[in-house]
């Protein structure tokens, strides 16, 4: 599966990293695909055990089946009436996914189905400078997401004490939303990072004379086929949007308008790469 990710700087030397929402909703599609094979009971759940022998497949299919119960009590919170606790709760929730930041929301957009990224940036940039920039939030990503993974798991067990409480475990939930977040992000950076890395005993010579017009690709060697794993491509026409910002107030919010439209881009997710350091 190719992927379409756009770079481009925001303001100053924040840049913005995202992936193309038409993109991205096709990935759900195959994710809700994929969910339908996922066990929605314990029963399911262990009887899968049962037939599988492999421990990477088994974390797989946890992985899965927690997502799928917290997706659906999601849905249920949102549908509640105006007014309810679980609307309330709803709210909050929302407040608190607002406190996301914006890179781990990139590296999350990156799934195992990803095979191939096409990298659109700003016809001015150095194509070298945009890749080493993505090879740096990905292995920035990797290691501080793994960090806080764990730090979530350890959590875990203390926060399922309020479930004594008569009250909706707020904390247990939210911890099992960012220990599924952070590993998901931890994932989605060694995704990236194995996308755009050099692979200098595959690389096809062609790369050189590529560089040069702007375009770069890189192809890996597998029993003896090649495929393409990440191609950049620079664009004018961004250019010419981007080139109507101040560089060190960033771009307007009718600019940022004008190019999520084009590119398919969530503005709530640009807007918070400009205002983070």
């Amino acid at each position: 599966m190719r992927a379409r990710l756009v770079v481009f700087p925001v303001r100053g030397r924040n840049w913005y990293f995202g992936r193309s929402i038409l993109q991205s909703s096709s990935i759900g599609e195959t994710t809700s695909a994929s969910s339908n094979a996922t066990p929605s009971t314990v029963t399911e759940l262990w009887n899968s055990f049962s037939s599988s022998k492999s421990n990477a497949y088994n974390a797989e299919l946890v992985i899965d089946f927690v997502s799928n119960k917290m997706n659906r009590a999601w849905v249920g919170l949102e549908r509640a009436p105006e007014g309810t606790l679980k609307n309330k709760i709803h709210g909050l929730g929302l407040k608190l996914l607002a406190r996301v930041k914006p890179s781990e929301i990139f590296l999350n957009s990156i799934s195992k189905e990803v095979s191939c990224v096409e990298i659109t940036y700003p016809s001015s940039l150095n194509p070298r400078l945009v890749r080493r920039r993505l090879r740096h939030i990905a292995v920035r990503g990797a290691a501080i997401h793994r960090k806080y993974f764990y730090g979530s798991v350890t959590l875990l067990p203390l926060t399922s004490a309020f479930t004594v409480l008569p009250l909706p475990n707020i904390p247990f939930f939210w911890i099992l939303f960012r220990t599924y977040s952070n590993w998901r992000a931890m994932k989605g950076s060694e995704k990236l990072l194995q996308l755009v890395s050099d692979c200098s005993s595959t690389e096809d010579p062609a790369v050189a004379n590529a560089i040069g017009n702007g375009k770069e690709r890189i192809k890996q060697t597998n029993n003896n086929s090649q495929r393409v794993l990440w191609v950049l491509q620079p664009s004018r026409e961004l250019q010419e949007l981007l080139s109507c910002g101040d560089e060190n107030d960033g771009l307007s919010d009718s600019d940022l308008s004008n190019i999520c439209k084009k590119f398919n881009l969530n503005i709530n997710d640009v807007t918070k790469f400009r205002h983070t350091m």
